[in-house]
């Protein structure tokens, strides 16, 4: 099957969505990504209220890499938020009267691709976010442990 053929499934496929669905599929994608950020807001004051235990318990140079991970992860989000919104602004294509069907594919292309964008995002996300967690509750662990020996 060429590349083209190929589009044209999707294509075919985004077309059974009416324009509430999509308008309903980018509001969730939206505020899941709006979640997500606050989330990360979040891990980061987690990661910075457990700084000193993390540089004391030689975990440092397991946490750096994830910590940068984890802000890159953010400039993305930023970015998919900003493709999020601005496609959400452009679904006027696909209710207007106006029959203009090479921007009505466009846009049911761009709904496709931000599907498996935000859905890509969230996979590896997920991942960063077990990461951060492992880490600081294995340092709390051993605070704790400290504690208890002291």
């Amino acid at each position: 099957m060429s590349a083209m053929e190929t589009k044209s499934n999707k294509r075919k496929f985004r077309e059974w969505f009416s324009a509430d669905e999509l308008h309903e599929e980018s509001k969730k994608w939206f505020s899941e990504l709006q979640f997500a950020k606050d989330e990360q807001q979040f891990l980061n004051h987690m990661v910075k209220d457990y700084t000193l235990d993390i540089i004391d318990s030689d975990m440092f140079k397991t946490v750096q890499p994830v910590v940068e991970t984890l802000k890159r992860s953010e400039n993305e989000l930023v970015e998919l938020l900003k493709k999020v919104r601005l496609h959400e602004n452009q679904l006027q294509i696909m209710v207007d009267d106006v029959n203009q069907e090479k921007m009505e594919a466009a846009y049911l292309d761009t709904h496709n691709d931000l599907a498996m964008e935000v859905s890509d995002y969230f996979v590896k996300y997920r991942g960063y976010k077990t990461n951060i967690f492992d880490i600081v509750s294995n340092v709390i662990k051993r605070k704790k442990q400290k504690r208890l020996l002291n």
